[in-house]
């Protein structure tokens, strides 16, 4: 299992300025950032992982979003084109991605790994927490450069909009 000392020798190695912060306790997964460091959830940043069933088969994929917004089967489904999409297991959370099941960090992902961004982590500036696969540290690195690091494929994972402000717009235009 990846942790905390392979992402700090992995950023260093990229000459990336970044902190490993300990925690005052534990974590049990990602949406405890915000009350465990009194920070704003829209500065944290977690990764969920889904199940995901196209006509080829089901595979696992990574979605890396903020705390405050996290990813909804719907739009995954409607970003990759699948029949289904599901919150993957704990186990194969951990199979597929190396990390702890909830504490998923969204460096260090297996190459084959399928890895969506949500867009909106594009407007983030500034500092941002994620965990590390350990329950007692997270990583503090700028926003830009963990966006930079992150291998993956921005998709547009925004709520969809009601049936009824759909119609608004079209009326209104």
């Amino acid at each position: 299992m990846k942790d905390a000392l392979a992402i700090h020798r992995w950023l260093l190695a990229h000459q990336i300025h970044h902190e490993i912060v300990r925690l005052p306790r534990a974590l049990t997964c990602a949406d405890e950032l915000p009350e465990v460091l009194s920070a704003d959830p829209a500065t944290c940043v977690g990764v969920s992982v889904f199940e995901v069933t196209t006509r080829i088969g089901r595979e696992p994929v990574a979605v890396v979003s903020s705390v405050d917004n996290p990813p909804r089967p719907g739009g995954i489904g409607a970003a990759l084109g699948a029949r289904r999409v599901r919150p993957a297991s704990a186990f194969t959370v951990n199979s597929a991605t190396d990390y702890a099941a909830g504490l998923v960090c969204p460096l260090l992902l297996p190459d084959g790994l399928t890895v969506l961004v949500d867009e909106r982590l594009g407007q983030a500036t500034g500092l941002v927490h994620t965990p590390t696969g350990e329950r007692h540290t997270a990583l503090l690195i700028r926003a830009s450069d963990l966006l930079q690091l992150v291998s993956g494929k921005a998709a547009d994972l925004s709520p969809p909009r009601s049936r009824n402000e759909a119609v608004t717009v079209q009326l209104a235009g």
